[in-house]
């Protein structure tokens, strides 16, 4: 039975006045366009992916023109959106669709899933927001939207792919093309209103019907969420060390890397793991690139 805490019309309604205006969005935005922005969006927050983002579809509008550029030169333009292997994982999608899928990105979830890099949540988004297609699109925030509005809890806990993607699949109007729609409605109600920390209640449409609020707000009292910190952390010496060899348009010296970071052990097991992820190659003289740039 379809939830009335979260109904499609008042949600949509909604949508159509307080969605964002974000360039991935835009009607004539391809596939192609839609399956990057997914990619850059994990974990990043919208400011940081935008002007990154526009940058890439004016570079590399199909993916046979990502596929055509060195891996160096895409974790280049990668930039400073974090988690670079996911410039990587793109790249290497690119070169699928180009070679195996006439340069078309595909609308199937099963052959999305197959591409490399993709997961359930990008083949999913991919196919809804490119594609009009009716499949549950699970995020953090739609977890967290479906938890208060029709479980009554203050947040989702850990997820359950099973669960999660039953619960918004149990929600979704039957039309396609409203149902893609829809998932993209109860993101952005997570997004911008039913936040984690500060949700903007008085402002959200399902307000007198949110399962949450009839309740009186309970805590959640489910297990802790590990807190992500990033000082000191092997992400940040991982990036400062990436930093130096993207900002060179020559292999540099590894008296160089030794700079950015004083803990030497750190450092080394750093520099180990971005050689072993491919962001960074070593050349025969010492001297340290990005890939394919020696």
């Amino acid at each position: 039975m379809r939830s009335q805490e979260l109904s499609p019309d008042t949600v949509l309604a909604w949508f159509d006045v307080h969605a964002r205006d974000l360039p991935w969005r835009d009607p004539d935005t391809s596939a192609w366009g839609v399956l990057v922005s997914e990619i850059m969006l994990q974990q990043t927050p919208v400011s940081r992916v935008e002007p990154v983002w526009l940058s890439w579809m004016a570079r590399w509008p199909r993916p046979s023109d990502l596929a055509a550029e060195t891996q160096g030169e895409v974790v280049r333009a990668w930039g400073r959106l974090g988690y670079p292997r996911r410039a990587l994982r793109l790249h290497a999608a690119a070169t699928e669709i180009a070679d195996r899928h006439d340069d078309v990105v595909p609308s199937d979830v099963d052959v999305l899933l197959g591409l490399p890099g993709i997961g359930a949540y990008t083949a999913r988004a991919v196919a809804a927001f490119a594609y009009g297609r009716r499949t549950p699109v699970v995020d953090t925030n739609v977890r967290r939207v479906v938890a208060r509005a029709v479980h009554g809890a203050a947040d989702a806990g850990p997820p359950s792919t099973t669960r999660d993607l039953a619960d918004v699949a149990a929600l979704l109007p039957t039309a396609e093309a409203r149902a893609a729609r829809y998932s993209a409605a109860l993101m952005e109600l997570g997004a911008i209103v039913c936040t984690a920390r500060s949700p903007k209640c008085a402002d959200c449409p399902v307000l007198s019907d949110c399962a949450w609020q009839r309740a009186g707000r309970p805590a959640y009292t489910g297990p802790a969420k590990a807190v992500q910190r990033f000082a000191g952390t092997d992400r940040q010496v991982r990036g400062l060390l990436l930093d130096v060899v993207r900002g060179s348009d020559r292999p540099v010296e590894r008296h160089r890397l030794d700079l950015v970071w004083a803990d030497a052990g750190q450092r080394d097991r750093c520099l180990d793991s971005l050689l072993v992820d491919g962001l960074v190659e070593q050349t025969d003289e010492g001297l340290f690139a990005l890939p394919g740039e020696h």
